[in-house]
Parts: structure tokens; sequence; C-alpha cells
């Protein structure tokens, strides 16, 4: 594994620190007028989900961890895993939902996703900026409410909640954010 330096740290790298697999959500380096400077991170473990703050040296030495990327379908649900088949070797693995965390919401069974492993474990999932999704349930929208300033409860067809403009109607197909989870536009 490589080995990198505290001032090359990044947001969303994964590092391996005493045996566990963290990703950096977030890191400020600071240099304060007496002492030697330091970084101060949030990392989420990759497996548990929880985030931890922890301040380094600056210019300690971590290990980087290397993940690579692999296209799989997302095939179903089995009780509360989710399955994904590889595209190249037809296997099938098992997804707990904590791995995959907010990005379930995004997922539909039969397409594919961009899983991210690390060594033979999956991860998470690298879902593009935005993605388009149908309107599950919601209430009728109203004949002339076509400002842009009221919202209203609805379901994706994941199962997601998300507010929505009162214009938009059950079957609307929506773009929505995958990193905030918001209503961008119809599509």
């Amino acid at each position: 594994m490589p080995t990198i330096t505290t001032n090359d740290l990044k947001n969303g790298m994964h590092l391996d620190l005493d045996g566990d697999l963290v990703q950096v959500q977030d890191f400020q380096h600071v240099k304060p007028g007496k002492g030697h400077a330091f970084v101060r991170t949030t990392l989420r473990n990759v497996r548990t989900g929880s985030t931890v703050d922890r301040t380094f040296r600056a210019g300690e030495k971590v290990e980087r961890a290397m993940i690579d990327k692999r296209d799989m379908q997302y095939l179903y649900k089995d009780g509360e895993d989710y399955v994904f088949m590889d595209n190249e070797s037809y296997d099938q693995r098992n997804v707990s939902p904590a791995t995959l965390g907010d990005t379930a919401n995004y997922i539909i069974e039969g397409r594919s996703a961009t899983v991210l492993m690390y060594g033979e474990e999956i991860v998470g999932t690298d879902l593009p900026a935005s993605v388009e999704l149908t309107i599950a349930e919601t209430e009728p929208g109203l004949q002339g409410d076509r400002s842009s300033g009221g919202t209203k409860p609805a379901t994706l067809e994941t199962g997601a909640p998300i507010q929505v403009p009162l214009f938009v109607n059950i079957g609307d197909v929506v773009k929505v954010d995958t990193r905030s989870g918001e209503y961008q536009s119809r599509a």
C-alpha cells in the first residue's frame, strides 16, 4: 500500500488506519502561532458508517487504501441485503445497507452501478451527481400551482422520501441530486 503524508489528504480519499478502512470527509491544516502545525480531520468508517474526528501532526505518514471501481448490476433486495452481480464474472455479492449508506436510495433493480472494491470487499457505490427517478407517491398537483415557492412530500420509486414542487405528480420522472437528496428538476 502506498504511504502518503497528511499534507496530501483530500476529501473522499480512503485510508487504512489501524486496520480500519476510513474515508476522509473533511480536513483542515492548522498552523498555530506557537507549536507545530497539525491536520484536523473528520473520518468516516466505511464498514460501520460511524464518523470520528482525528488530529494528525503535519507531515505524518498514513497508509492510503487502494480502491478499485467495478461495474456491477443491482439485481434485487434479499431481506436487508442488496444483491449485485459482477458484469464480468457473473458472481453475485450481497451488500449490507450500512455499506451502501444513502446511495441505496438512488439505485434501481436491473440498472448498473459503479461499485467501490477494497480487495474483494465491496465498500460502497460511486453514483453520478444526479439520477433520474420516478415519483411513486405524492398528493395530486393542483391546477395553477406553477410557482417555485411551495413543496410537498413525495416518495421515489426506490422508497426514498423527497420534497418536490406542487406541480409534480405520480409517474413524473424527476432529477435528484445524489449528494443532498434534493429535487433538481423534471426530467
